[in-house]
């Protein structure tokens, strides 16, 4: 599949997003602009980290949408005890290669992927935490749910965290998902799930 474009900026094609908490605190790192790509802003991931403070330790964390991979390193940082990103851009996928090995991080797994693709075709391995930030408008958000519950991609209580343009409660994820806690910020929704899984 061809990257997205990059798209000019005032800060020669790159951005940057520092890490809010955890072992590498207040960490600065460069990403490339493509087209599509929001990360998170510090607000929202700091109000995000405080709802996931008692879940992360230890927590088997999945990022099909990396992105600058803002999510994927503050989660790392605090305590995961894995973390795969996927993107389907060879240029944010190799920027964050780099930080992790100036970071010495071993915890951290990425692969150039389109996350659809990898659902469907992968055999599957239960995450506790799972990150959904996919580009807006191109209808990702539902399909990939649909592939994590139904194939077998999370654990019994995982959750799951969205940031979509509608609100939450018209997204129509799965029903075994109950919505724990959500925010608006500017127009974007964002809102953490919990699974409930059969006993």
């Amino acid at each position: 599949m061809a990257n997205p474009p990059l798209r000019p900026s005032a800060h020669g094609g790159q951005g940057q997003l520092r890490i809010i908490g955890g072992e590498w605190r207040s960490r600065r790192f460069a990403f490339p602009d493509a087209e599509g790509l929001r990360p998170t802003p510090d607000r929202v991931r700091e109000t995000l980290f405080n709802w996931l403070a008692p879940y992360l330790s230890g927590a088997r964390v999945f990022d099909p949408y990396t992105g600058s991979g803002a999510l994927y390193l503050e989660a790392l940082s605090r305590g995961a005890s894995m973390a795969l990103a996927l993107d389907v851009n060879a240029n944010a996928i190799a920027n964050l290669r780099k930080h992790l090995d100036t970071l010495k991080c071993g915890q951290g797994q990425l692969l150039q992927s389109d996350a659809l693709r990898y659902l469907e075709t992968q055999n599957p391995t239960p995450f506790d935490l799972v990150f959904l930030d996919p580009p807006f408008n191109k209808n990702l958000l539902q399909p990939t749910c649909e592939l994590l519950e139904n194939r077998g991609w999370l654990a019994k209580h995982a959750w799951v965290y969205t940031e979509s343009e509608a609100a939450p409660s018209s997204l129509g994820l799965p029903c075994n998902w109950r919505l724990h806690r959500e925010k608006q910020a500017g127009k974007v929704n964002y809102a953490l799930w919990e699974r409930s899984g059969a006993d």
